[in-house]
């Protein structure tokens, strides 16, 4: 057999090979292709049926604000705005469901929660058997108008989908990708200017004053316990942070400013094995705001209930009187603390102050007293109207109490409730702690406890 037999048949052979290693390869290209178009196809009719039963509960409520207006008894008043909380928490989670941006829709977003938020709040209002004002009447006209608009423009860009002319497929690119498609891709480009145009048209909304997180009074409110007191200058806020972290004033230098609703100016601090513990120090009466170790902390030594004696000392020796443990959880070698301001026999609990212990060393790695700065102030308590055995009474048979002491407990709205807390075991020795409104006898609030080796969590 010559050797140029031999070079044309293996030069067949490898055609071959390719010829057949192809035909697999354009196989496999329109099984995958065919595959890429089903889950496409797939994943745009989720986006198309989010977006219809976003279209639908919007415009239910509409209809219930609508109806809102009219009115007249407590119970019928309790009905809608639970029917009300209900469909905004389905427009909710519908807007989770579709691939926008929260800035594509961030007006749309936020007013159904502020309108899922402020219903529930009627809600628990009606439940106790009172009578819708006439500033809330006002406020649920003025949710009803924007919910109208707002449903009409969505109403708008659902037929345009179904006719076609958008698709929310081209929505899943991330805002950075629609932006340089703009030029060369109509249907993006449009998607975009539908849901800007959402946002652009959107009307104004009323200002609501309620007992919940979107209320107006929570906006711009200077922490409480800065009030009235000086700016203070970086030298001595340095000094502030040296004293707090127990070192000369040499060895701490700054970093920068912090903004926000605590405007702060950083610290930074050598601390032990090359780590770096952190200060931020208010400008404003040059408070110290929080403080973090960057150290990692090993085995765990010292005990719960060791560590936890240690953020004590550590709270009075930095100033903090009639401070009581709230609750602790461990977690990674660190035991965080929470503590909560007592005024008299009143636990206030908005005053908090958390202090993280490493439990290797013992010694304080973390310190937050965020709440504490905001809320902390001495208070006009309201008149207790509600007798102890009466309170006692609103704690279910079956339940056994094993503590109780006054509280102040702050509801979403940042107000506070002072009531009766007791501390009670139930089936299964499951803990639970329930609040009894000190002035209606009414059950405030119901926590549950969840205690494990780590500490206890609430819900």
């Amino acid at each position: 057999m010559s050797m140029e037999y031999k070079r044309r048949k293996s030069v067949i052979v490898v055609i071959s090979y390719l010829a057949a290693a192809a035909l697999t390869l354009g196989v496999l290209a329109g099984v995958y292709y065919e595959r890429a178009q089903r889950y496409e196809r797939t994943v745009n009719n989720s986006y198309q049926h989010a977006f219809d039963e976003l279209v639908t509960a919007v415009e239910e409520v509409d209809a219930a604000l609508q109806k809102s207006v009219y009115v007249m008894s407590p119970a019928m008043a309790g009905s809608l705005c639970t029917e009300i909380f209900g469909k905004a928490m389905t427009a909710q989670m519908s807007l989770g469901a579709l691939p926008f941006s929260s800035q594509e829709l961030e007006q749309t977003a936020g007013f159904v929660s502020r309108v899922g938020d402020y219903a529930y709040a009627l809600s628990r209002s009606a439940a106790g058997g009172r009578v819708i004002s006439a500033e809330e009447l006002e406020n649920l006209r003025g949710l009803s108008n924007a919910a109208s608009v707002l449903a009409l423009n969505l109403k708008g860009m659902q037929t345009e989908l179904q006719e076609g002319q958008l698709t929310l497929a081209e929505l899943r690119r991330s805002q950075t990708t629609l932006d340089a498609q703009e030029e060369n891709s109509p249907a993006a480009a449009y998607a975009g200017d539908s849901l800007r145009l959402i946002e652009q048209e959107f009307p104004e909304v009323p200002a609501l004053i309620y007992d919940g997180p979107f209320s107006e009074h929570l906006t711009g409110v200077p922490p409480k316990t800065l009030e009235g007191l000086e700016e203070v200058d970086e030298n001595r806020c340095r000094q502030i942070a040296a004293e707090f972290l127990g070192v000369s004033r040499g060895r701490v230098h700054l970093e920068g400013d912090l903004g926000g609703e605590i405007p702060c100016l950083l610290y930074a601090a050598d601390d032990e094995g090359g780590a770096t513990v952190w200060v931020a120090v208010t400008k404003k009466g040059g408070k110290v705001l929080s403080m973090l170790s960057s150290r990692p902390v090993g085995t765990a030594v010292f005990t719960p209930e060791a560590a936890a004696e240690e953020a004590k000392r550590f709270l009075l020796e930095a100033g903090y009187t009639d401070m009581q443990e709230t609750y602790h959880i461990s977690q990674g070698g660190v035991l965080t603390v929470n503590f909560a301001w007592k005024q008299g026999d009143v636990l206030c609990y908005s005053d908090l102050i958390k202090v993280s212990v490493a439990q290797d060393t013992g010694k304080v790695c973390g310190f937050e007293a965020r709440g504490y700065l905001t809320a902390h102030c001495w208070r006009e308590l309201p008149e207790i109207t509600v007798d102890y055995t009466q309170a006692l009474s609103k704690v279910p048979e079956g339940v056994t109490m094993q503590a109780s002491q006054f509280a102040l407990v702050p509801s979403d709205g940042k107000y506070e409730t002072l009531c009766y807390e007791f501390k009670c075991t139930a089936a299964e020795d499951r803990h639970c702690i329930i609040y009894v409104n000190a002035q209606t006898g009414e059950q405030e609030k119901i926590l549950i406890l969840l205690e494990d080796e780590s500490g206890t969590l609430t819900l």
